[in-house]
């Protein structure tokens, strides 16, 4: 957008936002929001300090040290209050510098290929020797291969024949698609569907202990999308569990290559090494907090955030240092134009979201509930499990959180915001969001949205929303990819994020009304107790 048209649209902008009389204080004050974070938004720079100058933020690697300094600086620059981390028990750090992977027969060809977070490294030494094909997925499968691995650079996973895309990789949402969201799914509890998911992470160790005890030299897994595009994300082990054999991730085309010349041929050779080693300085993650404190300290208060870690592949640009930086800018709008909320507005920025939103629940463990039988422990089995303990009790600070709004799927405009099924929310919502319908972030759907760090605040019955946004190409390629970086980050997106994200803060805290919120949940009852499933169903 021009310069021109932006000093129109904020001079306009007190006259539009004066039609809406219902608003959550002076339309000023919000014309104020948008002339200072259309016009003058911070992001580009911080963007490139993060993402560029810090990268991938592991949880509790060296780089999510350096990050988290780097937050903790930019939040008292700004003069927020109350700046602070706030640390919860996770474990082992990882972090790899260096890979190299490449075909030594029948030909030198160098490969792509990324080590596998936290599995260790070959310590700055090649590996090299033949491959062999072994696809594994379950014990079961072991007897094929005993005795067969001994010195072996063992491929685990199926080839498959490659992906031909059917959509346009990019992409933004019509109406349409924004309609079929405002749709509530009914509830389908199955207590024992989330022991079945943790077999994977059974899985991981079984095979581990499989390839150390045939004597294999390291793992090679296939990535999970085509286009040379690689991941490397892993599982996290508790203490004293973490594998032995160094873990690759392979391109797709380059690991199919492999298969079809030990089909055809001599096994070929291969040349491994990375520099990746555990990090075990301070087992602790830490969220990073910061506020804006409100002139009523009875009324208590609201909270925007999004997680800062990302896996190690790429710079987490989109995943999520957009969420991060459209938080942080929303704190300085804020800020820069004297906002003085009568509630205090609250900014969080969660580590470990990427191994089972751990951050967020290590908050919700502190301020806001108690389970029954719940042991503190951070781990993905946690993530599962933590949801089935009963009863849920309030803690004194439950009733302060008045709204919070989370934002973690890409740079992609904020079209609306979900109401995850709280119907009686959904008028608030909807007028908070009308001063922005005009830079498109309108619809309230009652569709809820999971897999981020809203779900264990809504798991708990109080008010926390994720956004509606354009995909872009988020999920297509890259969403925890080698190429989530800066380059793909939307500017004009993330300007209009962060003022949606600061006019939200800002009404919410004004507002006489606040959302309702739902009950305290209880345990439900088993949704179909008369079904069977096979014993070995994943």
């Amino acid at each position: 957008m021009h310069p021109k048209h932006l000093l129109a649209l904020s001079g306009a902008a007190f006259l539009a936002l004066s039609a809406y009389p219902a608003l959550a204080g002076d339309p000023a004050e919000m014309a104020e929001v948008m002339d200072e974070g259309l016009n003058r938004s911070a992001i580009p720079a911080t963007a490139s300090e993060l993402l560029d100058g810090i990268g991938a933020r592991l949880t509790n690697s060296p780089a999510m040290r350096r990050a988290e300094e780097w937050a903790l600086e930019e939040f008292r620059s700004l003069g927020l209050s109350n700046v602070h981390r706030e640390g919860f028990y996770f474990g082992r750090g990882w972090e790899a510098s260096f890979t190299s992977a490449t075909m030594v027969a029948p030909r030198p060809l160098q490969l792509t290929a990324a080590p596998i977070a936290w599995t260790p490294g070959t310590g700055g030494q090649v590996v090299q020797a033949p491959v062999v094909v072994a696809p594994m997925s379950k014990p079961e499968h072991f007897d094929a291969y005993r005795g067969k691995l001994a010195g072996k650079i063992v491929l685990v996973d199926l080839p498959g024949t490659g992906d031909e895309p059917d959509k346009a990789p990019f992409r933004r949402l019509d109406a349409g698609e924004i309609a079929k969201r405002d749709e509530i799914a009914l509830p389908d509890y199955d207590p024992d569907a989330d022991n079945r998911r943790l077999k994977r992470l059974e899985w991981a160790m079984q095979l581990d202990s499989f390839l150390k005890s045939e004597g294999a030299l390291a793992m090679v897994k296939i990535s999970y999308r085509d286009g040379k595009l690689l991941h490397g994300s892993g599982y996290t082990f508790a203490e004293g569990s973490s594998p032995v054999v160094p873990g690759f991730e392979m391109a797709a085309e380059d690991y199919r290559r492999l298969t079809r010349l030990a089909k055809t041929g001599p096994a070929p050779v291969l040349a491994l090494s990375s520099d990746a080693h555990f990090v075990d300085t301070d087992p602790m993650a830490y969220n990073i907090i910061a506020e804006i404190p409100g002139t009523d300290p009875k009324a208590g208060y609201v909270m925007a955030g999004a997680h800062f870690d990302s896996w190690a592949m790429g710079d987490g640009a989109v995943d999520n240092g957009a969420g991060s930086l459209a938080v942080m800018e929303a704190a300085r709008i804020l800020k820069t134009i004297g906002a003085k909320p009568r509630r205090t507005i609250r900014f969080a920025l969660w580590s470990g979201e990427e191994q089972g939103l751990l951050g967020s629940l290590a908050y919700v463990r502190q301020h806001l509930v108690t389970r029954k039988g719940d042991d503190g422990s951070a781990s993905l089995e946690t993530y599962y499990k933590w949801g089935d303990l009963w009863p849920v009790e309030a803690k004194p600070g439950y009733y302060d959180l008045k709204a919070y709004f989370n934002m973690d799927n890409g740079s992609g405009k904020l079209r609306g915001i979900h109401a995850e099924g709280n119907v009686a929310a959904e008028p608030l919502l909807k007028k908070w969001l009308s001063p922005f319908a005009g830079l498109g972030a309108d619809a309230v759907v009652s569709g809820s949205t999971s897999g981020t760090d809203h779900v264990f605040l809504q798991a708990i019955g109080l008010p926390g929303f994720q956004f509606v946004q354009d995909p872009l190409d988020y999920s297509a390629r890259l969403h925890h990819t080698n190429i989530d970086t800066l380059d793909h980050m939307k500017m004009d997106d993330m300007r209009q994020a962060a003022v949606v994200i600061a006019g939200l803060l800002l009404q919410s805290a004004n507002d006489s009304e606040t959302l309702p919120r739902e009950p305290l949940p209880k345990q439900p009852a088993v949704t179909d107790p008369f079904k069977y499933e096979y014993p070995d169903k994943d």
